[in-house]
């Protein structure tokens, strides 16, 4: 018996000696899941904003006090697997909105903060500049940027320069206006920002607060365009006008369209992976301006009209001197012609609306609302559909929080009503999917997951939701801010562990800064630019899937940073199923100096990184790098090569041995044959 446990004892001790001696750490998260992945060290009332701020090629956030005058900049720590606080900064004035972006084109991000304005009897907001010091920590004597009227102004590069400009309606002229980057560092007496009429050729409008606009390229020439939100003082409904921006440096307005009433907050993507971008909207037949939740509520796609891909390369594309689609090749060809149509109505398959109630049908008599508004802020922070390719098929995804409240978000005293985040994936139109017609006709369908989601499902208390990807591990996983009732803090993020059979791609565009090579500072510092994404770039692609089909999407970096959009400073695109290079990645810069605007580059790595320099001053030639990120199978494929390796040499060795024998034999058999001839 004493033996007997002996050995036991002796196998134990060599199975643990076994696993300190395995090279490959644990996996972190093993379930085929949406798994709970805590706060990740974050603490503090409101994520405000997405930044690579120490420039590591790690994300991360900037962080809002619960009295919104402390900022705090938390550092993504790969090793230990959370958040880090580095610095913090203190206004005087509320924080609205903080805007990343390399404003002193240094190659560090800066902050662009917008507060309360304090104006008497005045809708304004003041703005001040934080600037970036390498390793994410800022110059606390903030640069006085001057202030604009309540709707918050939108970063975009108006003259083509790659430098971050500012889109809005100034205070004093209530027009809208250019904040012209004008930041010069040798010359104190500059100001960081020069006001100027904004070069827009046209009818300007009064955009809305809070409003949609966004820097996206629309008529597929790589070059972003401009949306503006636009409220109709006489009808009060609102409107959206496109604006194409002309290389020659100026917005030409091309055209507008009319939203259905109740429209709330816009975003875009390209849905039906056409390779074009569409709109994405929700509307609510009325919002409780207490708790933000919205009855009646739809999202709506329109989808935007534009040439399409070739089908194949024998495709001439064209009939007399119009063109009927574009070649793989020549994915960055403007088409005037493109238009968005808002009409509800079964002739129009370019406009979908899916009822809330189609997606969540109530079981207990009550109606599913939509929570539009996060009124725990002032002013409240509206909330789009968040967008994002979750399961690597190509087509977006959407995240949205819905509410059960029988009373369509009016609420009694006492009252409570449970506000649960959902993620809904686009499915190939089939009968009886949500989202097509009787026949199962449509672009797209859509799909509440509800299998291995309990972690998201247990939450009552969200107040917003983004997609984000933590650790940067090639997945989208989701970070949901909650009100804290549930008692579980504010901050919580999701790990997306579900296992998909696809590919991704991560892309920035980098502004140049340093003539794209090493930053150095006074003090010798040497840095790469990295992190410094701008909003505007472009990303365009053709993929071939396992079945050799040919399809085409579009990506936009950073369209949107009002009203704490929350997008990721990076562009991440899912490729599906494919077992080929990524046939062309066509990626457009708002530079306009140089001859081309974007690059074409073939053959690249899915499960990569792409990082994108456009040519600096008055040079005409890219940069590209590929990191690729070693993922969970890297040690497995290196093991199996390993043991291939030894195996193959055990048998050559055999093999070796046994040609050996059998010389020796031989040459032993052909010692002992007689010569006859010889007797």
């Amino acid at each position: 018996m004493a033996s007997s446990i002996l050995w036991v004892l002796l196998l134990l001790t060599l199975i643990e000696n076994a696993y300190a001696l395995w090279p490959f750490p644990p996996k972190r998260f093993t379930k085929s899941a949406l798994l709970d992945a805590g706060s990740l060290g974050l603490s503090e009332d409101r994520v405000i904003a997405f930044g690579d701020f120490n420039g590591d090629q790690f994300t991360d956030v900037a962080t809002l006090s619960s009295d919104g005058h402390t900022l705090t900049i938390h550092l993504w720590d790969h090793e230990s697997f959370v958040f880090k606080e580095k610095t913090s900064l203190t206004r005087p004035e509320v924080v609205q909105n903080v805007v990343p972006g390399d404003f002193t084109f240094d190659g560090t991000l800066d902050l662009l903060v917008m507060g309360t304005g304090g104006f008497p009897g005045e809708s304004s907001l003041a703005m001040s500049l934080y600037i970036g010091i390498p390793g994410g920590i800022f110059n606390p004597n903030a640069e006085t940027v001057p202030s604009s009227n309540g709707a918050q102004p939108i970063p975009l590069d108006a003259n083509g320069d790659l430098k971050i400009d500012l889109l809005g309606i100034t205070l004093n002229t209530g027009i809208l206006s250019i904040w012209r980057n004008a930041y010069n560092e040798s010359d104190e007496a500059t100001r960081t920002f020069l006001v100027q009429d904004a070069p827009f050729k046209g009818q300007h409008c009064t955009i809305s607060n809070p409003h949609s606009n966004a820097v996206v390229d629309f008529d597929g020439d790589c070059l972003a365009d401009v949306f503006l939100m636009c409220d109709d003082e006489s009808t009060g409904n609102k409107y959206f006008q496109i604006w194409r921006n002309d290389k020659s440096g100026d917005f030409t307005f091309v055209q507008l369209g009319r939203f259905p009433s109740g429209v709330q907050s816009v975003s875009f993507a390209d849905m039906d992976r056409d390779g074009t971008l569409d709109i994405v909207f929700t509307a609510c037949s009325s919002v409780s301006s207490s708790t933000g939740i919205g009855s009646g509520c739809s999202v709506n796609i329109a989808y935007n009209q534009q040439l399409p891909l070739c089908t194949s390369t024998a495709t001439s594309g064209l009939k007399g001197s119009n063109k009927l689609c574009r070649q793989p090749e020549d994915l960055c060809t403007a088409d005037p012609n493109f238009k968005f149509d808002l009409t509800d109505s079964p002739n129009n398959d370019a406009f979908v609306s899916i009822p809330i109630s189609n997606l969540f049908p109530s079981t207990s008599g009550g109606e599913s609302d939509l929570l539009v508004l996060d009124t725990t802020a002032n002013p409240a922070i509206p909330l789009p559909v968040k967008l994002g390719d979750a399961n690597l098929d190509g087509f977006p995804d959407m995240l949205l929080i819905t509410s059960s409240s029988p009373h369509g978000g009016f609420l009694g005293i006492g009252e409570t009503t449970d506000r649960t985040p959902y993620l809904i994936y686009s499915v190939p139109c089939a009968k009886g999917v949500i989202g097509c017609d009787a026949k199962g006709n449509g672009r797209r369908g859509w799909h509440v997951v509800k299998k291995d989601v309990d972690v998201m499902n247990a939450i009552k208390d969200a107040r917003s939701v983004s997609f984000f990807d933590v650790d940067e591990d090639g997945t989208l996983d989701i970070m949901v801010q909650r009100t804290g009732e549930q008692g579980q803090g504010n901050i919580f993020f999701i790990q997306n562990n579900f296992f998909y059979d696809a590919f991704f791609l991560k892309a920035i565009v980098l502004n140049g800064a340093c003539n794209n090579g090493w930053c150095v500072r006074p003090n010798s510092t040497k840095y790469h630019p990295f992190g410094v994404s701008y909003s505007g770039a472009s990303y365009k692609y053709t993929v071939l899937d396992t079945a050799g089909s040919r399809s085409a999407a579009q990506v936009s970096q950073l369209p949107q940073t009002a009203y704490q959009a929350l997008l990721t400073p990076y562009a991440y695109f899912g490729l599906g199923r494919t077992n080929n290079y990524i046939e062309n990645l066509f990626v457009g810069s708002t530079k306009k100096q140089s001859a081309e605007h974007f690059i074409n580059m073939e053959g690249v790595i899915p499960n990569s990184k792409v990082v994108i320099y456009p040519p600096a001053e008055d040079e005409t030639a890219w940069r590209r790098e590929l990191y690729l990120r070693p993922g969970a199978w890297i040690p497995w494929v290196t093991l199996t090569i390993i043991v291939t390796a030894i195996l193959l040499a055990v048998i050559v060795f055999v093999l070796h041995l046994n040609e050996k024998r059998e010389d020796e034999l031989e040459r032993r058999r052909a010692s002992h044959h007689i010569n006859f001839d010889a007797l």
